[in-house]
């Protein structure tokens, strides 16, 4: 019998306390927001569990939320329990001055090139990594490009006319 949304749902409630913050379903995957200080706790939780058994992990990844105060990153888990084909996503968010999260490599082999990553990209610093450190962008690089830091386009640029871009 495949896992319900439900089932999920009332074991990390359960589980995790008020340390779940929110729950939803959006076209057809569950997604738990739980506290971040929870995400390693939450993950072992959820790949232990005879019950559940998300003994995969998908992806991981972050998004920047330059608006909402305090909690400016979102890292993102995409679970995979391959018997019950059942997917699930875990959201946590940081600062942006503390990115700190807890690693998942100990849990999950395939985490490590995924952290390193995301490191890479949004600057999450991933507590415990055996060897966080950049994986795609060279080591010079001082900032996190995919922030929404910076304008789209080189705003010293001459040799466009606003009007032929519909500005």
């Amino acid at each position: 019998m495949p896992i319900t949304h439900e089932h999920i749902k009332e074991k990390l409630s359960t589980h995790l306390g008020e340390h779940l913050v929110a729950w939803e379903e959006s076209y057809g995957m569950a997604c738990a927001t739980v506290k971040a200080e929870h995400n390693l706790k939450t993950l072992t939780f959820l790949h232990d569990e005879p019950s559940l058994g998300f003994r995969f992990l998908t992806d991981l990844t972050a998004v920047h939320y330059p608006d909402r105060k305090g909690e400016e990153l979102a890292v993102v888990y995409h679970l995979h329990n391959l018997v019950e084909n059942t997917r699930l996503r875990i959201k946590i968010y940081v600062p942006i001055e503390t990115p700190n999260v807890y690693t998942a490599t100990g849990l999950f082999s395939g985490a490590n090139w995924m952290e390193r990553e995301t490191y890479d990209f949004f600057g999450v610093n991933f507590v415990g990594h055996p060897n966080l450190i950049r994986v795609l962008n060279v080591d010079e690089m001082d900032y996190f490009p995919l922030r929404k830091e910076y304008p789209l386009e080189d705003q010293t640029r001459i040799d466009k006319d606003d009007e032929m871009f519909g500005r």
